[in-house]
């Protein structure tokens, strides 16, 4: 029977970490204290002051409403698909906007909300949003 002998290892062959160790530690705390932490600013944003006092009278919008059967209202009006761009044309001559809401209901088809918004936007003024 063969012994297994145990080798033992040389002691000249270990390398002592310890002071490797220290030196990282000296040099990571060094260069934490010598670090120069600048507070970078951002966008420098003018708010507007805050009003006590509400606008008296809000501008007007053309709201375009469509409902689950179809219907169109302006302004709360009933209107045919057809004469939305003749109501909207004569809204404007009388008063003036820039501003166009569609909200329609969320059973309404999109065929009747994609011609609401092509007749709306065929009026170059107004900045066309969709409402809940």
């Amino acid at each position: 029977m063969r012994k297994s002998r145990l080798r033992e290892d040389n002691p000249e062959s270990d390398v002592d970490m310890t002071p490797m160790l220290d030196i990282v530690f000296i040099l990571l705390i060094f260069f934490i204290v010598t670090t120069s932490f600048v507070r970078e600013e951002g966008i420098v944003i003018n708010r507007p002051k805050a009003q006590n006092n509400p606008p008296s009278d809000p501008p007007p919008i053309v709201l375009v409403r469509i409902d689950e059967a179809g219907k169109i209202r302006f302004n709360g009006n009933l209107v045919d698909k057809e004469r939305l761009s003749a109501r909207i044309e004569s809204y404007l001559a009388e008063n003036q906007t820039n501003s166009a809401v569609v909200i329609p209901h969320k059973d309404a088809t999109h065929e009747m909300v994609v011609g609401a918004i092509d007749q709306i936007r065929s009026f170059d003024q107004l900045t066309i949003s969709i409402g809940k």
